[in-house]
């Protein structure tokens, strides 16, 4: 059997676990079980090489240098395809199958979401390896997970008969979609399994059933792989060409039309984590079912979970409750009630509040910046630059800035001078000055920026130059 090609879905926002996760730094990047983020914890468990072939990764012009940078700190080869646009789910599989073919028609793909957690990696490669030897036949083999209780939240996979005698691949004899919670105990005590959105299939068995139900899909990412460019050692599709794809989910589009259908059900450890109470029941805990992740102190409580960057959060003489407290935000919530958090974003976007979707940090191919004060005419921020990264050459119209270097030496471009200041050292940049500010050094430099001026916003930035092609 050759090897799986494994593709790493690395999209989406996840708002259901707000406000660690945020469109800026969603949770796919963000450690909430364990000390790595998820989508390094699958690129983890892919490392065998008899079995997998280095992961691509799909992926979009936002999070690229998340991407790239926590590939390198896991220390694996990955290629990194880039959308302009966001499609769903058939429109990146599509893409996945098309660059695979383009190789090898008859290279077997495995569809993984980088914000899931496998627990059990010995029966994950076991069924990886199952379900590729059905694929090779010419299935679409989904894992179809055995539910634990009768949720809501997914839809459902009703197994049909083995593909082959004594195979534990089976037909699928339908998909059906989230039920209620009746339906919910009727599908589990029939053996119904929940569907992961994992997939396992031949790039040209996939091509030709999406040429079949969704042809001028099948086109677009035709078109979009043609014409793509790379880009920093990554791979970014045609923007005219993927916009005109089709926007919809491969369930929809091709698992729920297919005949080539097939599930195989999977008792891995597998979770979403779709809320926080999922995150929760991940973490470790003590007897009474608490759980602190962070600054937290728990007293006469049960089942209560805290997560805090730095400020001591505490509860008291409550039951069942989640506390997460950012620089920026706190979230109290009643377990039961953790599906609403999504809803939540919903209303601060229309409250317009920043904090719906932009983390107090934000994070730049050359390190971060975070807000510490903002006022009338000036900001304040606390500037990180890694070791050998340099940002834009630039100016503004509107503010000036003054640098307090206070870790490191920082290396300043001001218009035609480069100057070495060092810790404790400043240097003032007026408004319109040419500039550019890098770290020579082999550890992380450190400083204080002060804004000063009418106007202080990010698009207030004219790119000169830019290592990272953003001008």
């Amino acid at each position: 059997m050759p090897r799986i090609l494994p593709v790493i879905m690395c999209g989406g926002s996840g708002t259901r676990v707000w406000p660690e996760s945020r469109e800026t730094m969603p949770k796919q990047f963000i450690p909430l079980v364990g000390n790595r983020s998820t989508f390094q914890t699958a690129l983890d468990m892919l490392r065998d090489r008899s079995l997998f072939e280095p992961a691509m990764v799909i992926t979009n012009l936002d999070y690229r240098f998340y991407v790239a940078e926590q590939i390198a700190d896991s220390g694996v080869d990955a290629e990194i395809v880039l959308e302009p646009v966001g499609r769903d789910s058939a429109p990146a599989i599509a893409i996945a199958a098309e660059i695979a073919a383009n190789r090898d028609p008859s290279t077997i793909l495995a569809i993984f979401a980088a914000d899931h957690v496998i627990e059990n990696r010995t029966e994950f490669v076991k069924l990886c390896r199952e379900a590729a030897e059905a694929a090779e036949a010419g299935c679409i083999v989904t894992f179809g997970i055995k539910p634990t209780h009768p949720a809501t939240g997914f839809g459902y996979i009703r197994p049909g008969a083995p593909v082959v005698l004594g195979s534990p691949v089976h037909h699928v004899d339908a998909f059906v979609e989230k039920p209620d919670a009746s339906t919910a105990i009727g599908y589990v005590s029939e053996g119904y399994l929940w569907n992961s959105g994992n997939f396992v299939f031949r790039a040209d068995v996939m091509l030709e059933e999406l040429s079949r139900f969704e042809a001028e899909l099948a086109e677009a990412a035709r078109i979009a792989v043609q014409s793509g460019v790379h880009d920093l050692g990554m791979f970014k599709l045609n923007e005219p060409a993927f916009s005109r794809a089709t926007k919809i989910s491969i369930d929809y589009a091709i698992m729920e039309r297919t005949t080539r259908g097939a599930v195989i059900a999977a008792d891995m450890g597998w979770s979403d984590i779709g809320n926080w109470h999922a995150v929760w029941e991940l973490s470790d805990r003590d007897p009474l079912g608490n759980s602190v992740r962070g600054s937290g102190v728990i007293m006469d409580s049960n089942n209560v979970h805290i997560r805090s960057e730095d400020v001591l959060t505490a509860v008291v003489g409550v039951d069942d409750v989640i506390v997460v407290t950012t620089h920026d935000a706190v979230l109290v919530l009643n377990s039961a009630h953790a599906g609403r958090v999504k809803d939540l974003v919903e209303q601060l976007k229309v409250l317009k509040r920043p904090e719906a979707a932009e983390h107090r940090r934000s994070y730049r191919p050359w390190g971060y910046y975070q807000s510490i004060d903002r006022g009338l005419r000036y900001q304040v921020k606390r500037i990180v630059v890694k070791p050998g990264a340099r940002l834009s050459l630039q100016k503004h119209h509107h503010r000036a800035e003054h640098w307090v270097v206070v870790k490191g030496t920082a290396e300043v471009t001001l218009n035609e001078a480069i100057k070495l200041v060092h810790e404790n050292e400043s240097i003032y940049l007026p408004i319109g000055s040419i500039h550019r500010l890098a770290n020579p050094g082999k550890i992380n430099l450190e400083l204080i920026e002060v804004q000063t001026g009418s106007y202080l916003g990010e698009d207030d930035i004219i790119r000169i130059e830019d290592v990272y092609n953003r001008v």
